[in-house]
């Protein structure tokens, strides 16, 4: 449904930047504003009072500030969030004491809230908690309105929509302005000031881009997963060609050379996916290709080209006795890295049971690579290692990886399904009991599976942990009493 906006207010652009970040949840603003009105947000050249940059923001803020007055010198503007009051808060001298921890909470001196104070007639500070909402297609102003507190005509005006997200999601709004009522300092100012330092150094540097997203994600901010800059190929689609040696005779590669150019992108590889690779342990004449140490001892010899040369198998067992010894090898995993044209003849296959070997294709090694690229932290190698049994494994892999898969999948389903039935504040329960029956309703729906109530409020509790942050929750007294709201997608 739409909501027709007609008032608007003015506040300086930084001021405007850091609500619709969700910095900021409150602003000093000299006109009255009833609860529950909304306008537009428009960012103002000007600072109250005519007070200097260096008066009114606090020091670390101050570079982005001047950046943001640079940034609405010119029309057109774009309006991007509007806001809705949620509160008037009236802070009359009996309240001054929590002057000082509305400042550490935002991003003015102390110095300036002071100020406005002393310059109120009747000695009292007019602040509003604005609960702001980003638009789905930015509002484009051609020219400059009145100062303050504005109106727009029909023939100016631009709706909002009830679909428009909100820049803080519903528990991060809650808590925040919970201990802004309470006098209390935001707990997380540490994290927002390095986020925008972050912030700042991804509009230079792309690979900051991933990190500044996801700790906003964290902080509970509504914003854009970002566009990662890499080219349209991912670095372990070479896996494959250097283990084929397709680019051989393009590139005039010496084949020394593609031999050490496919080892040194499998060495990439495994320590991409989370094993640790000893490096006293580099290829060559008579020396190991590639030795892990952790999790669990793994060695690798690595062959590229057109075949799997006979006996690679005893040359692995041999070379692994010579640099291990006989105890560390055998209680090592040994696997063979092959073309994915090269099919093993019956006496390397006869080999690697024997000597419990086990050979896979470059194209297995890049599955592993990519599945971790696409999804950080999913290769578990402890869950992994089962499937590294003797013999060609590359069906046990593709069963690995099916596995990883369908398991993130059903996270996903999960947290769609905690979506479906709201946050706190809203009029639907997330209580335990209600979550595992709608995540069990979905699964059955789109995967033919059930899981037991035990599993589901297992898999909550990891999805709403801090170091997953996909899902909130709020411990109950049992597990029936827990509570869970959506965070950010899977």
């Amino acid at each position: 449904m739409n909501i027709y906006i007609k008032n608007g207010i003015q506040l300086p652009a930084f001021d405007v930047e850091m609500l619709s970040q969700g910095k900021l949840i409150i602003v000093p603003f000299i006109k009255t504003l009833k609860q529950g009105q909304t306008f537009w947000l428009y960012p103002s050249q000007k600072l109250p009072h005519n007070l200097s940059l260096e008066e009114y923001y606090q020091p670390q803020y101050l570079t982005s500030a001047k950046s943001a007055l640079d940034r609405y010198t010119k029309f057109p503007l774009n309006l991007i969030t509007w806001a809705r009051c949620e509160k008037y808060w009236r802070i009359n001298p009996s309240q001054k004491y929590l002057l000082p921890k509305i400042a550490q909470s935002s991003i003015w001196n102390l110095s300036a809230l002071e100020y406005f104070f002393s310059k109120s007639k009747n000695q009292v500070l007019k602040l509003y908690i604005l609960r702001v909402y980003r638009l789905s297609i930015p509002h484009v102003v051609n020219v400059a309105t009145s100062s303050g507190f504005f109106y727009w005509s029909k023939t100016v005006l631009n709706t909002a929509s009830d679909d428009d997200v909100p820049v803080i999601n519903t528990p991060s709004f809650s808590e925040r302005r919970k201990l802004l009522l309470a006098g209390k300092v935001y707990s997380h100012l540490d994290l927002e000031a390095l986020q925008l330092q972050i912030q700042l150094a991804a509009q230079h540097n792309p690979n900051f881009e991933q990190l500044n997203y996801d700790i906003q994600q964290f902080l509970g901010c509504y914003c854009y997963t970002p566009t990662l800059q890499k080219s349209s190929k991912s670095i372990w689609d070479r896996i494959s060609e250097l283990g084929d040696r397709s680019q051989e005779q393009e590139q005039k590669k010496s084949h020394y050379q593609a031999g050490t150019d496919f080892e040194n992108i499998t060495r990439e590889a495994l320590k991409f996916i989370g094993f640790k690779v000893d490096e006293s342990h580099k290829g060559g004449a008579g020396g190991l290709d590639l030795y892990c140490s952790q999790p669990y001892p793994l060695v690798i010899e690595c062959k590229s080209g057109k075949s799997i040369p006979s006996r690679t198998v005893e040359e692995l067992i041999k070379l692994g006795l010579i640099h291990l010894g006989r105890d560390e090898l055998i209680n090592s995993h040994k696997l063979i890295v092959s073309p994915n044209n090269a099919n093993p003849t019956l006496d390397t296959k006869k080999a690697a049971k024997e000597f419990k070997v086990s050979i896979i294709k470059a194209m297995s090694l890049q599955k592993l690579a990519e599945l971790q690229e696409k999804y950080p932290g999913s290769i578990n190698l402890i869950e992994l290692k089962p499937y590294l049994t003797p013999g060609v494994i590359d069906n046990q892999i593709q069963e690995y990886v099916d596995k990883v898969n369908k398991d993130i999948k059903v996270r996903s389903y999960i947290v769609k399904a905690v979506k479906e039935l709201g946050i706190p504040g809203s009029e639907h329960e997330s209580d335990a009991i209600a979550a595992v029956y709608n995540c069990n309703c979905r699964l059955a729906t789109q995967e033919d599976l059930k899981l037991d109530t035990s599993t589901v409020h297992d898999i909550l509790i990891e999805l709403s942990s801090p170091l997953t942050g996909y899902l909130g929750r709020i411990k109950g007294t049992d597990w029936k009493t827990d509570k869970f709201y959506f965070l950010r997608d899977l």
